[in-house]
């Protein structure tokens, strides 16, 4: 069972890199984890307690996790961030997915992958953009950078700025673990792509799902 983790503690993972087409731009998802494969009932029991989840987490739990004011705080952390070098950061909110496609199986990692088209991170001059992810109910975080910071980035470095924020995710506390992991991504995006933006092409507000 492979399982994309990047707010719960998973045993003897194993992170890497996956080249994956989105609207024939290659990008990366950063981070995966290689579990041990579940006995049938304990990975029910998993299912069902994942579906639980993502049926009574809602819009509320967005609001309860982030105030008006946090959401400022993030926006100026990408704000500032981004002036800094000539990348794009877009951070991305949700819930919860619909019940039926967590049944489906679909994880995280897939749903980042349909965010950063749906978003249009891709859609960037320079191929630069990078996305941020929070699935609320999975308490996961996904990071999908484009081709052209992403051929310069080694997989560890995103997978050392997703570790970063998962203490204070699993506290509780989403809008320092998310401000923290945007600092480290500006630091590595100043060291691969200085200089200064012509244009602002994604937004710097987090865009709620």
């Amino acid at each position: 069972m492979v399982e994309v983790c990047g707010c719960r503690a998973v045993a003897a993972a194993a992170v890497g890199a996956a080249g994956v087409e989105v609207e024939g731009s290659p990008v990366a998802v950063v981070v995966s984890a290689v579990v041990a494969p579940r006995a049938d009932g304990e990975a029910m029991t998993t299912k069902t307690r994942r579906l639980w989840r993502h049926l009574v987490t809602d819009r509320a739990d967005v609001n309860r996790a982030f105030s008006s004011a946090d959401l400022q705080r993030i926006e100026a952390a990408v704000a500032a961030s981004e002036r800094r070098h000539v990348g794009q950061i877009c951070v991305a909110i949700e819930a919860a997915m619909p019940v039926a496609r967590v049944w489906q199986g679909v994880t995280p990692r897939e749903r980042a992958l349909e965010v950063f088209g749906l978003l249009r991170v891709w859609d960037t001059e320079c191929n630069d953009g990078v996305l941020v992810y929070l699935l609320l109910a999975d308490k996961d975080v996904e990071i999908v950078a484009d081709r052209g910071i992403n051929a310069l980035v080694e997989a560890a470095a995103w997978e050392t700025i997703c570790r970063g924020m998962e203490s204070a995710f699993r506290a509780g506390r989403f809008t320092e673990g998310l401000e923290t992991g945007i600092a480290a991504i500006s630091d590595l995006m100043a060291v691969h792509a200085p200089g200064l933006r012509s244009a602002n092409e994604l937004s710097d507000r987090p865009v709620i799902l």
